[in-house]
């Protein structure tokens, strides 16, 4: 079963997809007014507004995550990290050395969703 995508919900899809076109340094695709995708190797983010998801009742609502960590591998976390760290308004951890040897740096996208910049120890 191949993996398709994660979607974020949010009431400003063009304020969240201008903030991932910052993150990602990619153009969203955008098939409607209602909904932008970012496409890279491996995984796809959506973001969508409510009214993608109507027929689902209260299941699904904008800004309510606390669970989900929306992750990007880059080549360099501090280059990354300082490049976007004017526009965060919210930085959960600056680039930091996890114990396990990953470099990340957690910051929240306007929705208040987790992102996490990594990078993987070398060697």
């Amino acid at each position: 079963m191949p993996f398709a995508s994660i979607r974020i919900i949010t009431d400003d899809v063009d304020r969240l997809a201008a903030f991932y076109e910052r993150v990602t340094g990619q153009t969203a695709a955008r098939p409607a007014p209602v909904f932008a995708q970012f496409t890279g190797p491996g995984a796809t983010l959506a973001i969508a507004s409510p009214a993608t998801v109507a027929m689902l009742g209260g299941a699904v609502g904008p800004s309510a995550n606390r669970s989900v960590i929306v992750e990007f591998e880059v080549d360099d976390v501090d280059a990354e990290f300082a490049r976007l760290e004017a526009e965060l308004s919210d930085v959960v951890l600056p680039p930091s050395t996890m114990p396990w040897g990953n470099r990340s740096a957690l910051f929240r996208d306007p929705d208040g969703n987790l992102v996490n910049l990594f990078s993987r120890p070398a060697g």
